[in-house]
């Protein structure tokens, strides 16, 4: 009798049990990403406050009257105690508050809105780039490791893990625009269409596409074709290298034998099992690798003067426009974890055998 009970009771536990398992990891995934982005306000917050800059001379000048300077430090809530203005500082980071530019003179969320539509498109084109590339590259070379085409694979790795990104658009500026004339002059758009052309989503040569406007897209294209050619020479670097790795670690596998013994084409081997095997991982890295281009996009932006959200940031910084550079890189940090935090979830919905952890 009290086998039975028991046996009932581990039934009924069941159905508990799979339902309580999903809710745990979804709590647990949230706590995840609550803390990490407390971190990352604390880490913003602390960063504008260690800076010697003096936000309320950022706004008045060194001119204005004490007692000017005294009233806008209480509304800015600078007299209160640390703890109190990072209490603050988090409540209006939470409601989309970042304050207002000192340099634009608009609220920082518009600011962001306006330019951040650029540097995706930029990112974006840089990362189809940098896979399109890299991860033919990275199979190649690991089909024949070795070889001369590996090592020339290897080094062209190499010379984008070396080679300051800055160098490098100033000499392909001086080559391809001022030498060859192939690409447009630094801009995102050309004086004719500047003020003719009017775009939805901030995407500029999406929208150009989308509305019929050849002309615009093809002047558009010759200005983004280059600092997104040049991100995506960063990008493939690392993209090749990791698919390299991914795919010598297939090939050595047992399947591959079987399949080798199966009488299968080399080339379905490799394309439809290895590369298949290796994507999952690799999902993973072009994900990180996208987020890097949307956070380390600054000094091509700043070079080929594009206006995204790095040259914001970069022009903030330079007249100490603090709220500007700490919403900037608050914006730029939350979706470097978002995007973290989804490549993650495509890990686990791409590789069966996460399921069972």
């Amino acid at each position: 009798m009290s086998t039975t009970v028991a046996a009932a009771s581990r039934t009924g536990s069941r159905p508990a049990a799979r339902l309580w398992r999903p809710l745990l990891g979804l709590i647990r995934f949230a706590a995840v990403v609550a803390t990490t982005f407390l971190g990352l306000l604390a880490v913003t917050f602390f960063i504008g406050r260690v800076i010697p800059v003096d936000p309320v001379l950022a706004v008045l000048g060194d001119r204005a009257p004490a007692s000017a300077m005294e009233r806008v430090r209480e509304e800015m809530g600078l007299n209160l105690p640390l703890w109190q203005q990072f209490v603050l500082y988090v409540r209006q980071a939470f409601s989309g508050d970042f304050g207002t530019s000192v340099l634009t003179t608009n609220a920082v969320m518009d600011d962001i809105r306006r330019v951040f539509p650029a540097t995706i498109e930029l990112a974006t084109l840089g990362t189809l780039i940098g896979t399109g590339l890299g991860v033919p590259l990275g199979v190649l070379a690991a089909v024949k490791r070795g070889s001369l085409t590996d090592q020339i694979v290897r080094v062209i790795g190499l010379v984008g893990y070396s080679v300051p990104i800055f160098w490098l658009a100033l000499l392909s500026l001086l080559i391809f625009y001022a030498r060859l004339g192939w690409v447009a002059y630094p801009g995102r758009i050309g004086v004719a269409f500047e003020y003719s052309f009017t775009s939805t989503t901030g995407l500029y040569l999406l929208d150009a596409l989308w509305q019929g406007e050849w002309e615009v897209a093809w002047d558009v294209f010759r200005h983004i074709i280059l600092p997104a050619s040049l991100l995506g020479y960063f990008s493939l670097a690392y993209i090749s290298r990791m698919t390299r790795s991914f795919m010598l670690n297939e090939l050595g596998q047992e399947y591959i034998v079987a399949a080798r013994a199966k009488g299968l084409s080399e080339a379905r081997i490799i394309w439809c099992h290895a590369l298949r095997n290796a994507a999952v991982p690799l999902v993973t890295v072009i994900a990180l690798s996208y987020a890097n281009l949307l956070e380390g996009s600054v000094l091509t932006e700043t070079v080929f003067s594009w206006p995204g959200l790095g040259l914001y940031i970069t022009n903030s910084l330079q007249n100490a426009d603090m709220n500007a550079v700490l919403g900037g890189t608050l914006v730029i940090g939350a979706t470097f974890i978002g995007i973290n935090l989804l490549s993650d979830l495509l890990y686990r919905l791409l590789d069966p055998r996460t399921h069972a952890r």
